[in-house]
């Protein structure tokens, strides 16, 4: 504070002492303005020169005068691969630690398996539907989706793509891109070094300049009383689970409501399943709209699914071979007998075991980070579903970007995360897609907006698909076309959704898109159309009016 005060004072003498407008070119005021612009840098980095030493007091011994790696990452999932890769690309000495599989949960229990078993549930689900294509349905029994396949050639197939897939995260891949790749449990023994228990026997230590914690996230299973007893499985065990069993699960309780559950849900009810998907909120998918949850709780029972909301789980029985589910409803109790139950009622920060506590990084929910990705030590940075804000592969190579880049080179430049445009879709049929705000976000943070909105009922394309339901719905400033947020329910609602990202990240508004050209007859013409009906609401009508007079008059 004095020295800024001081800064300032002597830029006002030297002001005070001009005398002629040739005093403007003096040593001493050019030295004072210069002064004035590269003060606030130095004191900020005099601050975070005290804030780091006061960090790092207490491993001031630890520090070593050299170091093995430049980076040490822990975690192959999408965070830790992304950054990985970014520092083997810059010529950076580079660790990737991995206890378990690479690939991480998008690869071998999330996105990838999901959309494998849902791809099957939507070719049965069509098969039984056939007739909406002017074909002979291959059943006419609507529940009677287990007799067209074999459950365990799709749970086999499902473990086929995964397999497909698994190269492209593999530890020969990123070997040869210049990342050592090492199978084990890592644990931050301080600031700089990293010990690791390695899967085949025996430790190493690494001592690195920087750290990044990648370690992304589990399911969070509920303490409900007797559920270990019943026996579940997650989003993580039913892969392995329900594939060794012959016939896929008659009745399946499905915990939760939100894009997991309903994903897994409809998919099992499709594939012949008896699927009761329990909620304790009011309404499924909490964070879209209310039309969006709307019109995927209607989805969902087209398709055979109880949908059970405002119902809260109080515990688990088993009589014998009988399993219960108990819920409460109204103040009454209500019982779910099932053959399987799925917990898919949120995830949560893989944070334990890291050596975390140790360090005093707060370990209570995620991460907590800066807008650098920095943690309470400014050489070790989180990414990903550990750091949160967003549980997303996308989200978490984004972040692995920043991360990366700030560690390696954030001595020249650092990079603020920028969540400005961040998508997401939940892969139910149809699909639902969002980007940037929504209505209840708007209006939660007293952001003023408008609200335009384009039925995919009235697509030409969608109605030759037999897809002709859903919508777009486009926020934007009031009486402007900057794009506040869009949300697709539709079918290949989340590839529709690219437009807008593109636009929303440039800067581009509704009449750019209105402007661009859109292939006929695709659902990407939705986007258009929406595009025309904020152009019809906003019609200058008074200059209509006398184009109007005007061509009565060329008429004569």
């Amino acid at each position: 504070m004095l020295a800024g005060t001081a800064v300032y004072v002597n830029a006002g003498t030297q002001l005070a002492r001009l005398d002629s407008l040739k005093g403007i070119l003096s040593p001493g005021l050019l030295g004072s303005f210069v002064l004035l612009g590269v003060f606030p840098l130095l004191a900020r980095k005099v601050i975070q020169a005290i804030q780091s030493r006061q960090v790092y007091a207490r491993w001031k011994h630890a520090k070593p005068a050299r170091f093995d790696r430049n980076l040490v990452v822990i975690g192959a999932g999408a965070g830790g691969l992304v950054s990985a890769y970014i520092a083997a690309a810059v010529k950076a000495k580079v660790t990737l630690v991995e206890v378990h599989k690479m690939g991480g949960d998008c690869l071998n229990y999330g996105c990838v398996p999901s959309k494998a078993l849902i791809k099957s549930a939507t070719l049965a689900h069509q098969m039984r539907h056939a007739d909406h294509y002017g074909l002979n349905s291959v059943s006419g029994n609507e529940n009677a989706g287990h007799s067209l396949f074999s459950f365990k050639k799709v749970m086999q197939r499902v473990h086929d793509v995964i397999a497909a897939i698994e190269p492209h995260d593999s530890v020969e891949r990123y070997t040869n891109l210049g990342v050592e790749v090492l199978q084990g449990y890592a644990k931050i023994i301080n600031p700089w070094t990293v010990e690791i228990a390695l899967n085949g026997g025996g430790t190493q230590r690494l001592t690195t300049r920087n750290i990044i914690i990648a370690t992304g996230a589990r399911p969070f299973v509920p303490p409900l009383p007797g559920l270990e007893d019943v026996g579940y499985v997650t989003s993580d065990t039913l892969w392995d689970e329900f594939a060794k069993l012959d016939t896929i699960p008659k009745r399946l309780v499905v915990l939760g409501g939100g894009p997991i559950g309903c994903e897994l849900a409809q998919a099992f009810a499709r594939l012949g399943s008896q699927v009761t998907q329990v909620e304790m909120g009011p309404r499924i998918m909490a964070r879209e709209d209310e039309d969006v949850s709307t019109l995927a709780t209607a989805a969902l029972r087209a398709d055979g699914v109880q949908v059970l909301t405002s119902h809260k789980a109080l515990r688990c029985e088993k009589a014998g071979e009988v399993k219960t589910l108990v819920v409460e409803h109204a103040g009454k109790e209500i019982r779910l007998e099932f053959d399987a139950l799925l917990c898919a009622v949120g995830r949560v920060a893989r944070l334990t075991g890291y050596g975390l506590e140790d360090l005093g990084i707060d370990t209570q929910r995620t991460v907590p980070t800066n807008e650098y990705l920095q943690t309470l030590y400014p050489n070790i940075f989180a990414a990903g579903d550990v750091a949160g804000p967003y549980q997303l592969t996308h989200v978490a190579s984004h972040q692995a970007w920043y991360a990366a880049v700030n560690a390696l080179f954030g001595d020249f430049k650092r990079f603020k995360v920028d969540y400005s445009v961040i998508p997401w879709a939940t892969f139910i049929a149809p699909e639902v897609a969002r980007v940037g705000l929504n209505e209840q976000e708007a209006k939660e943070k007293k952001i003023a907006f408008e609200v335009t909105r384009y039925g995919i009922d009235d697509l030409d394309r969608a109605i030759a698909d037999s897809e002709a339901h859903g919508f777009v719905k486009v926020l934007t400033v009031p009486g402007k076309d900057t794009i506040l947020g869009v949300t697709i329910v539709g079918a290949h609602a989340g590839d529709l959704l690219a437009e807008y990202v593109l636009a929303m990240k440039h800067g581009l508004g509704l009449n750019k898109i209105l402007g661009t050209i859109h292939t006929y007859p695709t659902m990407s013409e939705a986007n258009k159309f929406v595009a025309g009906e904020w152009k019809r609401a906003h019609q200058p009508t008074k200059l209509l009016e006398w184009v109007a007079k005007y061509h009565a008059w060329k008429r004569g």
